[in-house]
C-alpha cells in the first residue's frame, strides 16, 4: 500500500512543481508537459504487464526490484539538466513504480483471508483517492520552500521501508522463466504501442489542437491500428496477457465501467481544480495544495471507517451514495463567479472528500469480490488499467471543454460588451480616468489600457464560465457512475458480517 501510495502521489507532486522544473530545466512550457506525460505512459504500460511479470520472475522479486528502482529513478529526475533526460528517467520512474499499484490491490485479494479484505481494500482505496488530493500540497510546499529537486527524494524513505518489510515477509517462489517461451508478445508489443500512443493523444491533444495536427493524427492512427490488433489477439491465442474475457463476468463488466468513469472524475477534478486556482486566482503551488488540502484531510478520518459500514450495509449502495455526494461536490461549483476562489470552495472539497472516501473500497469489493481468486492478478491489472485510462481520457476532454468553453462564453459576452451600450462606454471612462490618475499621461493611452483591460476582465470572466460548465460534466459522468453500480449484483459478504 506504501507502494500505491508513493506511485500514485508522484504525478501529483510533480504536477505541482512543473512550472518550477520547467525553468530549472531550461525548458518551454509547451514541452514541459512531457514531463508528466512521460511518467503515465510508463505506467499504463507496465500495470497490465504486472500479472505476467511476477508469474515469470515471482510476485517477490518484482515487488522488490521494481520498488528499489522505483525510487533509484526518482532520485535520478532530481540530478537531470535537460527535457530529454528528465523525460527518460521519468517514463523509467513510470514504468518501475507503476508495478506497485496493482500489485498492492492483488495482495489484498489472495494474500488476506476473506474476512480482512474489507479492510484491505479500504487501504488500497486510501492510496488511490488520498495521494491524489494530498499530492499538491507536498508538492506545493517543498517547491517553494526547498527547490523542485526536494519532490523526488520524498520516495526514498517510505520506499526503503517497504521494501525492508517485504524483504522480511513475502515469501520466496521460484524462477518460471519458460513462461518467457509461451509470452504473448505480439499482444504485449500491440499493447505498448498502442496505450503509449493513446496516452500521449490524451495528454498532448488539447495542447497541439487535436486533429489540426499532424503529429496527433499519427499518434492516434498508430493507437487505433495498435489497440485494435491487441484486442483481436487477447481474444483468438490460448494464452492472452490480459485475459479480457473476464469483463464479461457481469459484475466485473459492469464495475469496471464505473471504475473508469470514477477514473474520469477522480484525475480530472485533481488536475481541474489547480488549474482553475491557477490560472483564475493566481494561486502559487504552495497556496493550491492548502486548498486542495481538504479533498484529502477528511479521508484520513473516513476510510477507516468503511470496512465496518461494508459488513453492515449493501456495499452497492455505499458505493453508490458515495458516487453521488461525489457528483453533488462537483455540481456545487456549477456557477462559479470571479470571486470563487479558495475558501469557497471548502464546503464542496469536504463533500467531495466524503464521497471518495466512501466510493473506492466498495466498488473493488464489487467487481473483484465474484473473481476467482487466481483470476484476481489480471483482473487486477484490468482494473487499474482502465481506471488510469479514464483518468487520462478525464484530463484530456476536461481541459478541451475548459478551452471550448471559455470560447463559446467569451463570444457570448464579446456581443455584450460593445461600445453601443451607455454602461460599457462609463466603464471604459471610469477605467481611463484610473490609468490616468495612475501614472498614463495620454489620453489615447490611457482609454487603450481600459479597452485592453475590459477585454482582459471578459477573457477570465468566460474562463471562470468554462471551467463551472466542466464541473457540471464531472457531476454527471459520476451519476452515470452510480447508475452503473446499482445495476451490478449483490454479491455474498466479505467474513459473514452483513449483506455486502
Amino acid at each position: 500500500m506504501i507502494g500505491a501510495f508513493m506511485a500514485i502521489l508522484n504525478i501529483q507532486i510533480t504536477n505541482a512543481a512543473l512550472l518550477n522544473i520547467e525553468g530549472g530545466i531550461g525548458t518551454g512550457v509547451d514541452n514541459g508537459s512531457w514531463i508528466s506525460t512521460s511518467y503515465l505512459i510508463g505506467e499504463i504500460i507496465v500495470i497490465p504487464l504486472t500479472d505476467y511479470l511476477s508469474r515469470v520472475f515471482s510476485f517477490r522479486n518484482i515487488m522488490l526490484s521494481f520498488a528499489s528502482l522505483f525510487a533509484a529513478f526518482s532520485v535520478a529526475c532530481a540530478f537531470t539538466h535537460d527535457l530529454p533526460s528528465m523525460i527518460a528517467m521519468r517514463g523509467f520512474q513510470g514504468f518501475f513504480g507503476g508495478v506497485l499499484i496493482p500489485m498492492a490491490f492483488t495482495l489484498v485479494f489472495t494474500k488476506l483471508p476473506k474476512g480482512q479484505q474489507p479492510i484491505g481494500l479500504a487501504m488500497f482505496s486510501l492510496a488511490v483517492t488520498f495521494a491524489p488530493a494530498i499530492g499538491p500540497t507536498i508538492g506545493g510546499y517543498l517547491t517553494e520552500n526547498y527547490g523542485w529537486q526536494t519532490i523526488f527524494f520524498v520516495n526514498v524513505l517510505p520506499t526503503a521501508v517497504m521494501v525492508t518489510i517485504l524483504f522480511l515477509t513475502l515469501e520466496r517462489a521460484p524462477l518460471n522463466l519458460g513462461l518467457l517461451r509461451e509470452g504473448d508478445w505480439f499482444g504485449i508489443a500491440t499493447m505498448a504501442i498502442g496505450l503509449a500512443s493513446l496516452q500521449a493523444v490524451l495528454e498532448e491533444g488539447n495542447k497541439n489542437d487535436w486533429f489540426g495536427s499532424p503529429f496527433i493524427v499519427r499518434l492516434a492512427v498508430i493507437a487505433a491500428i495498435s489497440l485494435s490488433l491487441f484486442i483481436t489477439i487477447e481474444l483468438v491465442v490460448a494464452k492472452p496477457l490480459l485475459r479480457l474475457r473476464l469483463l464479461t463476468q457481469w459484475n466485473f463488466g459492469v464495475g469496471t465501467i464505473a471504475a473508469v468513469f470514477l477514473g474520469f472524475a477522480l484525475f480530472g477534478s485533481v488536475y481541474l481544480l489547480p488549474a482553475y486556482l491557477g490560472q483564475v486566482q493566481g494561486y502559487n503551488a504552495e497556496q493550491i495544495g492548502n486548498v486542495l488540502a481538504w479533498t484529502g484531510l477528511p479521508q484520513l478520518l473516513l476510510i477507516p471507517l468503511v470496512p465496518k459500514l461494508m459488513q453492515r450495509f449493501d456495499t452497492r449502495y455505499i458505493a453508490a451514495v458515495g458516487l453521488l455526494l461525489f457528483a453533488a461536490s462537483s455540481f456545487m461549483n456549477i456557477m462559479m463567479s470571479i470571486d470563487y476562489s479558495g475558501d469557497q470552495f471548502f464546503i464542496p472539497n469536504v463533500v467531495r472528500a466524503v464521497g471518495q472516501a466512501l466510493t473506492l473500497a466498495p466498488l473493488s469489493a464489487l467487481s473483484l469480490g465474484s473473481v476467482a481468486p487466481q483470476d484476481a492478478p489480471a483482473a487486477s491489472g484490468i482494473s487499474n488499467m482502465m481506471r488510469n485510462l479514464g483518468g487520462a481520457i478525464g484530463t484530456a476532454v476536461l481541459a478541451t471543454i475548459v478551452t471550448k468553453r471559455e470560447q463559446f462564453h467569451s463570444n457570448i459576452i464579446g456581443h455584450s460588451v460593445t461600445l453601443g451600450r451607455e454602461e460599457v462606454r462609463t466603464r471604459i471612462a471610469q477605467m481611463t480616468d484610473y490609468f490616468i490618475a495612475h501614472g498614463v499621461p495620454d489620453l489615447n493611452a490611457a482609454r487603450e489600457q481600459a479597452i485592453i483591460a475590459l477585454g482582459k476582465t471578459v477573457k477570465r470572466q468566460a474562463l471562470v464560465m468554462g471551467f463551472s460548465d466542466t464541473f457540471a460534466v464531472i457531476g454527471v459522468v459520476l451519476v452515470l457512475a452510480a447508475i452503473a453500480v446499482l445495476l451490478t449484483r449483490r454479491v455474498k459478504a466479505a467474513g459473514g458480517g452483513g449483506a455486502h
